[in-house]
């Protein structure tokens, strides 16, 4: 102490020195503002078009101040964005809703999406929930409720479709998945007889081109992007602005085709009678569009297509498939699929399955029919008694598993590049390749969000294909 040179005031008293410097306050600020942000979680149910809003949503909160967390981490505000599809969907926000209350009994909990714009009096009526809002007013979550406080009653924001026709929500996900969802068309004016997206998204309305490139060039200046997936209700049906039809989808994919620092472009869903020979064409040069493709079917048969108002025939479905093929024979192809729908007899399914089973696609998702309000089909006559609906569901799982598998077996032996996930499980990790196919390779975190060549080897007992890397072969001199 006798050795420490003391600072004096011109009268020869010590000086008397902060208690903290600068630098060491300005952290304990830091940390006195994080320990008094709100937290807030989010859970997704539904469509790639809902994570990519999910995603956006949550970047207003973070620049608001909140602090993105868990679900689990006993958040402050919980905002669930739902899907009602089908009535499970349903189900399972309800559950959400009570998983949220068991997590943080005093926690703020929101319902937004699809199911909140359809049904917002039945939401508000599940225990728990604060808030409900709807399609138009979702984005304008954080103005509208406030603060947070829970109310003494359900609050409802969730106004006539006709206002969601109004204007287009432009979305990305970030940060959640190796892969962007970039959202680029909403809405739908097909009104197939048994879906009730029109009446929970609105019409067709598309982003501005000018707008989609330039998130797509925001996305690539992160450096941590390598494949965006183009996502939308009805993504072929892009280019309808202000009601009226602007553009086309090919012009679209031609100029994100000229995007720097985005290595992999891939089309989520197409509609067969929008998926275009001058759309095939373009993926099948392409130098960034992968090769894949997933269709919705829905029916092999054409009596049933016919009551679900599709606008299309299996003739249609079996053509674009085989145009595929014939310009790209390596294209994954997946196809949605409904079973149950009302009328479909033994023999209509019979022709489904049958025509599945020929046809060269790769895997299939399939969907029981469930009845929603509102819609034509739920009236219909011919109703399909649940086991039945189960039994053709089950049936349809089995040829997809098939499908997939043969698919798969097909590219043993080839060289593909595999975008790499953090998706690690029990020491191995997994990622696409550009057709689609899911591969498992021994846990590296210098590859997580990387393109890596490989050459797949074979399947493993989980149905993921193996990979090593791939022999250099030597030229002969």
């Amino acid at each position: 102490m006798d050795n420490d040179v003391v600072e004096k005031n011109n009268n020869g008293l010590p000086l008397r020195k902060p208690l903290l410097n600068i630098s060491t306050y300005a952290k304990l600020q830091i940390i006195i503002e994080i320990c008094n942000m709100k937290k807030v979680a989010f859970y997704t149910l539904g469509c790639k078009l809902n994570y990519s809003e999910t995603s956006t949503i949550a970047r207003l909160f973070e620049q608001r101040g909140y602090q993105k967390v868990d679900f689990t981490d006993s958040p402050d505000i919980f905002i669930i964005n739902t899907c009602s599809v089908t009535e499970n969907a349903d189900k399972k926000c309800r559950k959400i809703v009570k998983e949220a209350r068991k997590i943080s009994p005093d926690g703020y909990v929101a319902v937004i999406g699809c199911y909140a714009q359809l049904k917002p009096r039945e939401i508000a009526e599940i225990p728990g929930v604060d808030a409900v809002l709807g399609a138009a007013e979702k984005f304008q979550l954080i103005e509208l409720l406030d603060g947070f406080v829970r109310p003494a009653a359900p609050q409802i924001f969730a106004g006539d479709i006709a206002r969601v026709n109004q204007q287009f929500h432009a979305a990305y996900s970030y940060g959640d998945r190796t892969r962007t969802f970039l959202k680029v068309q909403d809405g739908c004016n097909y009104n197939c007889s048994f879906c009730t997206i029109p009446l929970a998204r609105g019409a067709s309305r598309s982003d501005t081109p000018e707008n989609i490139l330039a998130k797509a060039r925001e996305i690539a200046a992160s450096g941590e992007v390598r494949e965006i997936v183009l996502t939308g209700v009805n993504t072929g049906d892009y280019g309808i602005i202000n009601g009226k039809r602007q553009y086309r989808f090919i012009e679209l994919i031609r100029q994100l085709e000229q995007i720097d620092g985005i290595e992999r472009f891939r089309i989520s869903s197409i509609e067969p009678n929008l998926l275009t020979d001058e759309i095939i064409s373009f993926v099948a040069q392409s130098q960034k569009f992968v090769p894949h493709f997933h269709v919705p079917l829905q029916s092999g048969s054409n009596k049933i297509l016919g009551l679900m108002r599709r606008r299309y025939r299996r003739e249609l479905y079996a053509e674009r498939v085989a145009k595929i093929k014939e310009l790209m024979p390596n294209c994954c192809i997946g196809v949605d699929v409904i079973v149950g729908f009302p009328g479909e007899t033994d023999e209509d399914f019979l022709q489904t399955y049958q025509f599945l089973n020929e046809l060269d696609v790769s895997y299939l998702h399939v969907f029981t029919y469930s009845e929603r309000i509102n819609t034509p089909a739920a009236t219909m006559q011919g109703r399909v008694p649940e086991k039945i609906r189960a039994e053709r569901s089950r049936m349809l799982h089995i040829l997809s598993d098939k499908k997939r598998r043969y698919f798969y077996e097909q590219n043993i032996g080839k060289q593909a590049v595999v975008l790499f996930e953090n998706d690690v499980e029990n020491g191995m990790m997994y990622g696409f390749t550009e057709n689609y196919v899911r591969v498992a390779a021994k846990y590296d975190p210098l590859l997580v969000g990387e393109l890596k060549t490989v050459q797949m080897t074979g399947i493993n007992p989980e149905g993921y294909m193996e990979v090593t890397e791939p022999e250099l072969v030597w030229e002969k001199v």
